[in-house]
């Protein structure tokens, strides 16, 4: 099991995503790229991941930050590429680290 913290910026119309919408956005888009995310257990699966911090509506940001727990080992030039492929203009992977 391995946590992946990331930063990501949030600009331009995607300022006007809710932050469900943009979890939302992540999910899916970790699923296009494949990457071998953890799945909760329970009625309802879904994804281990968290944005640190909600902004409020219409707000850009240049460091956002979220957490994702894989399954397995990737480097993160891999999830960097995979990830950033599936995402929106607006929303640009930064940094990653991997614990």
């Amino acid at each position: 099991m391995y946590k992946v913290v990331f930063t990501f910026t949030k600009k331009g119309l995607l300022r006007y995503i809710s932050h469900l919408d943009l979890m939302r956005l992540f999910m899916r888009a970790m699923r296009r790229a494949d990457l071998p995310f953890k799945i909760t257990e329970g009625f309802s699966p879904h994804p281990k991941l968290s944005i640190r911090r909600a902004l409020k509506l219409g707000l850009e940001s240049e460091h956002e930050e979220a957490v994702v727990v894989l399954k397995e080992f990737i480097s993160p030039q891999d999830f960097r590429e995979r990830l950033q492929k599936q995402l929106p203009a607006g929303i640009i992977i930064k940094e990653i680290t991997i614990l």
